[in-house]
């Protein structure tokens, strides 16, 4: 028996062997698998357009910039990117680390830097600021200003200078941006639509296209976020660093509108939202406040603050934005006349505790708008009033 098996098992070995040896590379469908994965590739875009306008919203420039990235689905094999871009007329092409280098030279020089950016907002209200008073608050300003920034730059250390100049250099020699690199900026030379196409090749010599449509938009003037004076009812506020704390709150007519309201003090910062004053309006509903603010038509904004309201009495604080149509306190109530407004009511409030609100409005055709401060039956105390420009 156990002849048998060992005559077997040299057989069984003699067989596979002969099997071995027959098995070739060379034969079709045998060895390595061709590679049929086609690249897909896809790439996205930021908006970095940059300009600048008067402050009669006159365009004096406009960069039409937008930063590509290109991408595909393969993360071993080399590709190779190629982008195109119709109308080409007038198109170029910034290389991507040209605003990282301009980036760390504005931290190098972060002081200086801040000082200019100043400067250039003051110059920018000058030439349209018609009251005389806040001009000349503004060019003393500017003066001081320009001597602090001279200040800066010659404290400027010797290892900043090295710093600076290291990045110049390579802002120098960097390459030019070519339609071939992975990511780029495209710079357009007119608001437009353009069509902009990737084609991406794999090392195997395999390609796919994929394109979109751009759509580039005229630059338009950044809107100005609205000025509220004494928003916290403190003193010494007032762009010339005067005022009692409600100075910018009084009616054009107190016979018209009513009397304007009084300040609540306190001596420690921390108790009120803002500072140390708040508006304080008497439970007989004879004070008011009336700030008229300039707006952009068109535009939407959202105005913030802070109420208090005497849990002892049953009444309520109103904040309402009137069209300066209204030439009275009986004229603000009319419909026609209220562009927004909020109530809140002194049930389910706690004494002495601040509860900040917000209201959103839309400027339409106003070019300015009335806040106004009112209140009924219980005392109240209004804080910190804040606007921005609804994104």
């Amino acid at each position: 028996m156990k002849k048998y098996l060992f005559n077997l098992k040299y057989i069984v070995l003699g067989s596979m062997i002969t099997l071995s040896s027959c098995v070739s590379n060379d034969l079709p469908g045998v060895g390595d698998l061709e590679d049929f994965t086609s690249p897909t590739p896809f790439y996205s875009f930021t908006d970095v357009t940059s300009s600048e306008f008067d402050c009669n919203d006159v365009e004096l420039w406009a960069k039409y910039e937008y930063n590509f990235q290109a991408g595909s689905n393969l993360a071993v094999n080399g590709t190779q990117y190629d982008w195109e871009v119709t109308p080409a007329e007038g198109v170029t092409f910034i290389n991507k680390d040209l605003p990282i280098l301009e980036q760390s030279i504005d931290g190098e020089l972060a002081t200086v830097v801040a000082l200019e950016k100043e400067i250039a907002k003051i110059e920018f209200k000058l030439p349209c600021e018609s009251n005389q008073d806040k001009k000349t608050v503004l060019e003393a300003t500017l003066a001081d200003l320009q001597v602090q920034l001279q200040a800066a730059k010659d404290e400027v250390s010797e290892e900043v200078t090295q710093n600076v100049a290291a990045l110049n250099t390579q802002i120098s020699e960097l390459p030019a941006a070519t339609l071939q690199d992975r990511e780029l900026i495209f710079s357009f030379p007119d608001p437009g639509t353009y069509t902009v196409g990737l084609t991406v090749t794999d090392n195997l010599g395999k390609s796919a296209y994929t394109e979109k449509t751009v759509t580039v938009n005229q630059a338009i003037p950044t809107i100005a976020t609205p000025e509220i004076g004494e928003p916290g009812f403190d003193d010494g506020t007032l762009f010339d660093g005067t005022g009692d704390g409600r100075d910018s709150w009084r009616a054009p007519s107190s016979k018209d509108w009513g009397s304007v309201f009084q300040i609540n003090s306190k001596s420690e910062l921390g108790v009120l939202p803002s500072g140390l004053q708040a508006a304080k309006f008497p439970a007989d509903g004879s004070r008011t406040g009336y700030q008229e603010i300039e707006v952009t038509p068109g535009a939407t904004y959202v105005l913030t603050y802070f109420s208090e309201l005497d849990t002892n009495n049953v009444g309520d604080v109103t904040v309402s934005l009137i069209s300066t149509n209204a030439k009275t306190l009986a004229e603000s109530k009319l419909e026609a006349n209220i562009i927004a407004s909020r109530t809140d009511s002194s049930v389910g409030r706690v004494d002495d505790v601040f509860k900040k609100h917000a209201i959103t409005f839309e400027a339409g055709v106003n070019e300015s708008v009335i806040i106004l401060l009112t209140n009924s039956n219980t005392e109240c105390r209004l804080d910190a009033f804040d606007i921005i420009v609804k994104q």
